[in-house]
């Protein structure tokens, strides 16, 4: 029997661990099925992980403790989609983190107030990535799951907790302020009783 990163390469029992559900082997590969889809989802995590933090070195910690965390709580996962769970970890890690970032005093740099607007083809882009940063947090979760990583609905649902009314609310907010952005306009106030 040969053993890969403490995992068996053979269907047998070793102490009272078998090689169950969860851990079906393919042939020919000593990777479990849940750390094959796990890698598989990476690219998917860093390119959501960017878009929610703006800063690839911080989205590459944030990735790096969600899989940390995802391969050391394999035991809590029930079945279902990986990818959904390694949102869900992403999210709340990334609400943790900026949680305690709101403890702390802003800081901004000089350079950010004194660059000039790009002209040209990057000027989209940089609209685009200012409409998003307007968005409440919870909103831009919701699109960057639908619009940038393909989720279905009831996934994100799932991923943020919430029903999946709420989701479509979220979506349908956020695109009418980010259209509102683009068009130039000012955004419509709501009357307070």
């Amino acid at each position: 029997m040969s053993v890969y990163r403490g995992f068996f390469c053979e269907k047998t029992r070793v102490d009272t661990f078998a090689v169950s559900a969860p851990y079906r082997l393919d042939q020919g590969t000593c990777l479990p099925t849940f750390q094959q889809n796990v890698e598989a989802t990476i690219p998917a995590l860093r390119r959501y992980a960017r878009a929610l933090t703006r800063d690839s070195d911080i989205a590459d910690d944030l990735v790096q403790d969600t899989l940390v965390r995802a391969l050391r709580s394999e035991h809590l996962f029930h079945g279902g989609e990986v990818r959904s769970w390694l949102y869900t970890i992403l999210t709340n890690l990334n609400r943790n983190r900026l949680r305690s970032l709101s403890r702390r005093p802003p800081m901004s740099s000089i350079e950010d107030n004194d660059a000039p607007d790009l002209a040209g083809p990057e000027a989209g882009g940089r609209d685009i990535e200012r409409a998003l940063a307007t968005l409440v947090e919870d909103q831009r979760n919701a699109l960057l799951l639908v619009v940038l990583e393909g989720l279905s609905y009831r996934e994100v649902a799932e991923v943020q907790g919430v029903p999946i009314g709420t989701v479509m609310s979220r979506l349908a907010r956020a695109r009418v302020q980010i259209k509102t952005y683009l068009d130039g306009e000012r955004p419509a106030l709501r009357r307070v009783k």
